[in-house]
């Protein structure tokens, strides 16, 4: 379990239900090669009486046949459409605004319809701003949580946006999902172990795309999972977690190690430098130099449990949640 939330992340929260009232259309931007690990659970809960328009961005990183899959599962939703964009292709940004309007149904000809944009941190949601308005109007960088406070923009097809800083929800419980961010760089690098990441991502790699992996770094065959011993192991006190290597059926530790041995991280004495082959592999993934990868299918979205809270009610009512790891 992960948790976190940033004083300026709970203010944007609030930010976001105050706004919401006067919203037409809700835009969540997801990252296509994680759109169920990427989406905000918060959000849901507080657009849930608004028609959403999920964007899943970064699609020339995504595997094409995934992104027709999650398309499709989107837009069997009530009240939701779906888009797949490259959000520096204009062309394809232009079939935003529709989407908005027949999402939005009947508004004012007096005025423009109103839509507020959102997602986590590092989806790439200020890039889309930027290409919906033709012009710099959001900050962007490679790091989470670059935009600090609202912005407003209007933009052609007579559409208002508001952006708002990207939110992260107070606890990351699904810890599939946990790692799977962290791949991507939608969280922190600090927030979990970086090695822990590239190990787990490894196994996840071998698993759905072994061709990919075999053939990047030049390995003839992928080492099955072995168990070990130790994985079980917790403290008294600590929740059970899941053999995450085990569910992928590959041992992601011997697989970075040969990646870290072949790239730079075999040290004299035969010490193989492990936090060598995390940055490449996790640098390389980001980049997309393995190929187009999506990491996630609408098979693996987890079934609701009963003492599941409501999304809307993750947080306290003060808006603060919970700030450690366990």
């Amino acid at each position: 379990m992960l948790g976190w939330y940033p004083g300026h992340m709970n203010k944007a929260r609030r930010q976001i239900q105050e706004a919401l009232p006067e919203i037409d259309v809700a835009v969540e931007v997801l990252d296509a090669r994680l759109p169920y690990s990427s989406a905000n659970p918060m959000l849901a809960g507080l657009t849930r009486h608004k028609p959403v328009l999920k964007i899943l961005s970064r699609a020339d990183l995504a595997d094409p046949e995934r992104t027709r899959e999650w398309v499709a599962y989107f837009d069997s939703l009530p009240d939701t459409r779906a888009l797949a964009v490259t959000t520096t292709n204009a062309r394809e940004l232009k079939r935003i605004p529709k989407l908005c309007h027949e999402l939005a149904g009947q508004v004012r000809a007096d005025r423009d319809v109103r839509v507020m944009v959102m997602g986590i941190p590092n989806v790439g949601k200020s890039t889309l701003i930027n290409g919906l308005a033709g012009k710099a109007i959001a900050k962007t960088g490679n790091e989470p949580a670059v935009t600090k406070r609202q912005q407003k923009v209007r933009i052609a097809g007579r559409v208002a946006l508001i952006d708002t800083p990207g939110v992260l929800w107070p606890k990351i419980e699904d810890q599939a999902s946990a790692y799977r961010l962290a791949a991507t760089g939608a969280i922190r690098d600090t927030a979990i172990d970086y090695v822990d990441v590239a190990v787990v991502t490894a196994g996840e790699l071998a698993r759905r795309y072994p061709e990919a992996l075999k053939a990047r770094y030049k390995l003839s065959e992928l080492p099955p999972y072995a168990p070990n011993p130790q994985a079980e192991q917790v403290e008294a006190d600590g929740p059970r977690r899941i053999d995450l290597l085990a569910v992928a059926g590959f041992d992601g530790h011997a697989i970075l190690t040969e990646i870290a041995s072949r790239r730079g991280g075999l040290r004299p004495g035969g010490e193989v430098d492990l936090h060598r082959g995390a940055e490449v592999l996790l640098h390389e993934l980001r980049d997309g130099k393995l190929g187009r990868l999506t990491l996630e299918t609408p098979a693996d979205i987890p079934a609701p449990t009963e003492e599941e809270e409501p999304a809307a009610e993750a947080t306290n009512n003060d808006g603060s949640g919970a700030h450690n790891s366990a």
